[in-house]
């Protein structure tokens, strides 16, 4: 069976990036091992599908290389999505900082894009298997113009052009796995670290005792990663399908940013949307870091009224801003190391402390809650305009099994419909 393309994986970026080489008159299968298109679409934004950012810039993403998302999302912006989506009539609205969600559900936007596929003519089939991708001799004349021969349980292919839209790690119970990074490093690829991303963060035992009878508190906080322990990032291994030696992240490099939004304790750890962002940053053994009362001074009416200084003053001070059961077992935990004797320069300290809640967390909640995997396919081997491998010709790698990562709120939809477009135009 002989088709110019074939797409590997029927998500976001893999059905993407099959309508547009659909368009172009090229004959397209695409395959997935799922029983249904568009899975984690399906789960995505609560069911509503937070299929893009108006706001994206390649700023807004995580990579080695932080210029390399610039050309694909040039190529393919929010205003080129947000007209398909109102091409076929589906209601939205914006929620906060840009993010725009379906009315509906999230079913539409999977339903969209399985009409985009059928109106191009794009041959769709679920519940397949990938037992291999290798080369073909381009030079047999039989197979001309042919390079790629695929093993799948539906039977053999070959195809001019491969597309890995697999997807990364996180979620495995919906059937995530490492064969895209398996399929790059057969071809030669380097894989960058990979990592669970948008992820809750777990305490150690003491912070635990400390915080987490307080799960279910939230609050708007401002948090970043207070430093990444370059000594101790550890890569996960064979376990989730990595070398002994990938390749080192250098964004490690590169400072991460802060995000003002809400922090959820929960009970084994902190969650929440500032929480997820700040963990795409973070390493073992690093820090990460919470202010509490952003642009706020909370404890300087304490240093004006020497006989109002103790506990309950603090705690008085800090409720008008913090929710009560956290206001006070943040004064108990904190007000006994930083402000016991009341001067001067211990209210000072608590002020800080509280602008600068530091913690060191055990670790995540790993790829099983993880929205996305960070890290992935390194993109000095991919060519930006068109996502195209530089070392084999028509192989081609997009969406999430790229090291390419986005920030929490549509970031990673825009990335998956940009560079499925892109290699779509090209493959």
């Amino acid at each position: 069976m002989k088709y110019d393309v074939v797409v590997l994986g029927a998500g976001a970026a893999g059905m993407m990036c099959a309508v547009e080489a659909g368009k172009r008159g090229r004959k397209v299968l695409l395959l997935d091992h799922a029983e249904k298109v568009g899975k984690k679409i399906l789960i995505s934004g609560g069911g509503r599908c937070n299929f893009t950012n108006i706001g994206t810039k390649a700023e807004n993403f995580l990579s080695a290389n932080p210029h390399f998302a610039k050309s694909a999302l040039a190529r393919f912006t929010p205003k080129d999505f947000v007209a398909l989506v109102e091409k076929h009539g589906i209601k939205y609205h914006e929620k906060t900082l840009g993010q725009l969600f379906c009315d509906g559900s999230a079913q539409q936007i999977v339903g969209m894009l399985e009409k985009e596929c059928a109106g191009v003519g794009v041959e769709v089939r679920c519940g397949v298997k990938v037992n291999g991708v290798r080369a073909m001799n381009v030079n047999d004349d039989s197979h001309l113009g042919e390079r790629f021969f695929l093993e799948t349980s539906l039977g053999d292919f070959v195809c001019a052009s491969v597309v890995v839209a697999t997807g990364g790690l996180s979620i495995p119970k919906m059937g995530a796995t490492g064969f895209g990074y398996d399929v790059a490093r057969q071809f030669g690829h380097e894989v960058v670290e990979v990592r669970p991303g948008l992820v809750p963060l777990v305490f150690s035992g003491e912070d635990r005792e400390k915080w987490c009878d307080l799960a279910g508190v939230s609050t708007e906080v401002v948090g970043g990663v207070a430093t990444a322990d370059k000594k101790q990032v550890l890569p996960l291994r064979q376990a989730h399908g990595q070398d002994d030696n990938p390749k080192k992240d250098k964004s490690l490099k590169k400072p991460a940013p802060k995000f003002k939004e809400k922090l959820l304790v929960t009970h084994r750890g902190v969650s929440g949307p500032a929480v997820l962002q700040v963990s795409s940053y973070w390493r073992p053994g690093g820090e990460v870091r919470f202010d509490l009362a952003p642009g706020l001074e909370v404890f300087g009416p304490l240093l004006a009224k020497s006989s109002e200084r103790d506990w309950n003053s603090a705690f008085a001070a800090l409720r008008t801003v913090l929710p009560t059961r956290l206001a006070e077992r943040w004064v108990r935990v904190k007000a006994n190391v930083s402000a016991g004797d009341w001067t001067n320069a211990g209210i000072a300290r608590l002020e800080q402390e509280l602008h600068a809640w530091t913690l060191t967390p055990a670790g995540t909640e790993g790829f099983e809650k993880a929205e996305v995997t960070a890290g992935g396919v390194d993109t000095d081997g991919l060519d930006a305009r068109t996502m195209e491998s530089k070392r084999v010709a028509g192989l081609y790698f997009i969406g999430e099994v790229v090291d390419v990562t986005g920030w929490l709120g549509g970031y990673n939809f825009q990335w998956a419909w940009a560079s499925g477009a892109s290699a779509g135009q090209a493959a």
